[in-house]
């Protein structure tokens, strides 16, 4: 993915601050999409393969591997997701495990272009 002069590092480490403050917030990038919760949480979303990787749990920042240049960037999934209507729903790639999780804005993420 072009990556236009945004340093996507930089966006995963403020929205990592955000859910350490408890503080919801949503930011896109392209089909990119990152977002924090007051319960703590932030997730990193391509919205056009549906991939996920948690970014923040309770508060407390989890590991992501992104490899970053000055033109693009590729992003280490973890695994998919989908939404049904109040339920945010990931399937992590390595466990097979799905986890269903209510409570997130996802009325709001469903309407992001």
């Amino acid at each position: 993915m072009e990556g236009g002069g945004i340093r996507l590092a930089d966006e995963v480490r403020y929205i990592q601050h955000r859910a350490a403050n408890h503080d919801g917030r949503i930011v896109t990038i392209g089909q990119l999409v990152l977002f924090s919760t007051e319960t703590g949480d932030a997730w990193l979303l391509d919205r056009t393969d549906l991939l996920a990787a948690r970014l923040a749990r309770n508060g407390e920042a989890e590991p992501i591997q992104i490899v970053e240049t000055a033109a693009t960037f590729a992003i280490e999934w973890k695994g998919s997701y989908r939404i049904n209507g109040p339920a945010f729903v990931y399937s992590d790639q390595d466990t097979g495990r799905a986890i269903t999780i209510l409570g997130y804005p996802t009325d709001k993420l469903v309407d992001i272009e």
